[in-house]
């Protein structure tokens, strides 16, 4: 008896050594990459291991200073309106989406930029309990370690555009043949329509529904006050 008990402490001690373990790995990783520029992501490599032998990832990293502002505001008018004030996770959108789908219309996904950032970058796509586990538990550390200007920094690089566009740079330079540096507002506001489904929607061949969706990213971009609104995701709580 006395056995098995010394054989029980020793796995919960194991198990418990292995958790520290893999905390202090994943916080040190998040905690580098508020400084350096990730070389790929989870979904890049998933995509390159998955395709066939003639399949491209084309991803050119572009710093925020070097990309239009009008590129930043549209996701954040497409995709997550309050990213400056949350920690992460925005509750309202997903309480929101819960009283929606209860009065019949389809559920809606909540997901904040943050969020995306941390699938994007460490884990695979799918909808299981342990991935939204580890989705949630990377979401807090970029909060925690990152600022504002390097959460959108690092999700307008790795977003995919289309088919093996990565980043809006490489976005850019493929659909409106420049740097995107020189992004209007509507080319940004096509660029943050596809992002839903951007295997399907199109950035070169946009559907009624993409048009329609870039008319209402522009009307949002106004919303928001246009590129000044910009100024306040600078200062969002700085560290």
């Amino acid at each position: 008896m006395s056995s098995a008990r010394s054989i029980s402490s020793r796995v919960l001690r194991w198990l418990g050594w292995a958790a520290l373990a893999c905390f202090a790995a994943t916080f040190l990783l998040v905690l580098v990459l508020r400084w350096v520029d990730p070389p790929t992501s989870a979904f890049m490599l998933a995509s390159r291991i998955g395709a066939a032998k003639n399949y491209q990832v084309h991803q050119q990293w572009a710093d925020y200073g070097r990309i239009s502002r009008h590129a930043p505001l549209a996701v954040i008018a497409s995709e997550d309106q309050r990213f400056p004030e949350h920690w992460g996770f925005d509750f309202k959108s997903i309480d929101d989406s819960i009283r929606e789908s209860r009065n019949g219309k389809r559920l809606r996904g909540a997901s904040t930029i943050t969020q995306q950032v941390a699938k994007n970058l460490f884990l695979w796509k799918g909808q299981s309990m342990v991935r939204k586990g580890l989705e949630a538990y990377f979401t807090v550390l970029i909060e925690t370690l990152w600022p504002k200007r390097r959460i959108i920094e690092v999700y307008l690089n790795v977003a995919e555009f289309g088919p093996g566009v990565y980043g809006v740079e490489a976005a850019s330079r493929r659909y409106f043949r420049k740097g995107a540096a020189r992004l209007t507002p509507d080319e940004s506001a096509l660029l943050a329509a596809v992002l839903p489904n951007p295997r399907r929607l199109k950035v070169h061949a946009p559907s009624v529904y993409v048009r329609r969706r870039q008319e209402w990213i522009l009307w949002q971009m106004r919303g928001l006050g246009g590129t000044g609104y910009l100024v306040a995701l600078d200062d969002a709580r700085k560290r």
